[in-house]
């Protein structure tokens, strides 16, 4: 049996709206129409807080701020809000200017897209201002209940104050760990390098902290090295032996002869460091005299070499298994090809090719037509133009680290 979504949402009893992430109105449901005395054609197409405006007579209420705050929030965490016990004033549609007070208890949800960020949001209420009014039965009965009524929004306003500040205190939480990625990301050599483009976008829902990495290493004023790589898991463990990972691939690469020995050294490493085990990277090093890539990989996917007529190389011939892997050390491949002038080498982490239930020759494809159809961009642009075509521009369900080198 097929379920008619469209006829549930219709008669749901609970009041629904549909935000679009401007705020503005695209659906609504039958009860929220009763709840508001509106009609479909009175909301659909309108910004909702045009719709619903503060109602000047009661400035002290500020229930037009904490729902924009929540909608925000939604908008930018991509996680359900909890509104504490609200007044909200709805205008009064045949007495222009004249408001009625209503009482609400509010949750708003992103309905999130294939790419994992906000497409919609569901604004649910429940109509509690019966409850609040019960309290107009006269008496000494009614003095009790308004004293509860007095107690009940005492400790609404105080759960939002506390909401609020455990708010800012995740704020101020994802700072520190943003900023503290950037400074293990920090790479000194790329300031050198205009033709240089880097991206990191750390995955959807997390602290911005992750196991993936990229790296500019100088060798002579000819030769430079560039590198990604990707430890296994997510947060503040991962980006430790990422950081220690990358530090170690960055002092071999000056110390030995090319990026084979350099992975080697650092599978030889990874042996050693809790949580390094299976972690992949994969690195080139560019002779800009001869036009000379020289690359290894150890188990991670292929760097793509554009071509000045947009033609894609996946330079997939010195890959061998993860770091740590190999139960005895064995040396690894490494492999060198030619470059022309307007080409670009890009190197990439996999949360920017691989889906879930597609084959990764899938997304190695829609990377390379995306170059393609970019291949005459600068480094920059061409970077952001990769993350737009495969629809990760606001992040993805895994972390991705990009490097694009224009030759």
């Amino acid at each position: 049996m097929t379920i008619d979504y469209s006829a549930l949402f219709a008669a749901t009893p609970s009041p629904y709206l549909v935000l679009d992430t401007d705020f503005v109105i695209v659906d609504v449901n039958r009860a929220y129409l009763l709840a508001t005395f509106r009609t479909r054609d009175d909301l659909i197409g309108q910004y909702v807080f045009d719709a619903f405006p503060a109602n000047p007579a009661a400035p002290d209420v500020d229930s037009v701020a904490n729902l924009q705050s929540s909608l925000h929030r939604v908008v930018d965490t991509r996680s359900p809000d909890s509104m504490a016990l609200q007044r909200y004033d709805i205008p009064l549609v045949d007495q222009p200017g004249r408001f009625e007070e209503r009482w609400w208890s509010t949750i708003n949800t992103p309905v999130l897209d294939t790419h994992g960020t906000t497409a919609w949001i569901i604004h649910r209420v429940e109509d509690v201002t019966a409850f609040i009014r019960s309290r107009n039965t006269g008496g000494k009965q009614s003095e009790r209940e308004e004293e509860m009524e007095a107690e009940l929004y005492a400790r609404a306003r105080e759960l939002q104050r506390l909401n609020e500040e455990l708010r800012d205190a995740h704020a101020r939480e994802r700072q520190v760990a943003l900023t503290l990625q950037e400074a293990m990301l920090h790479a000194p050599d790329l300031v050198k390098h205009q033709d240089i483009a880097v991206r990191y976008l750390p995955a959807v829902g997390s602290l911005n902290v992750c196991g993936d990495w990229y790296d500019v290493t100088d060798l002579t004023e000819e030769r430079f090295a560039v590198a990604v790589g990707d430890v296994v898991g997510h947060g503040l463990e991962a980006a430790t032996v990422m950081g220690m990972l990358r530090s170690a691939l960055s002092a071999a690469t000056r110390a030995v002869a090319g990026p084979a020995q350099a992975l080697e050294v650092l599978g030889l490493y990874a042996r050693s460091v809790e949580g390094a085990l299976a972690a992949t990277a994969a690195q080139a090093v560019i002779d800009t005299r001869s036009r000379l890539i020289t690359y290894s990989s150890a188990g991670h996917p292929p760097p793509v070499l554009l071509h000045g007529d947009g033609t894609c190389e996946l330079l997939d011939r010195a890959t061998d298994p993860p770091l740590g892997a190999r139960p005895a050390h064995v040396p690894r491949p490494q492999m060198s090809c030619p470059y022309s002038t307007d080409a670009a080498l890009v190197l990439y982490t996999d949360g920017l090719i691989e889906r879930r239930g597609e084959d990764i020759d899938a997304g190695l494809a829609r990377l390379t037509r995306a170059l393609g159809r970019h291949h005459r961009l600068g480094a920059e642009r061409l970077a952001d133009a990769v993350l737009a075509g495969l629809g990760v521009s606001g992040g993805a369900g895994d972390d991705i680290a990009l490097v694009v080198v224009r030759l």
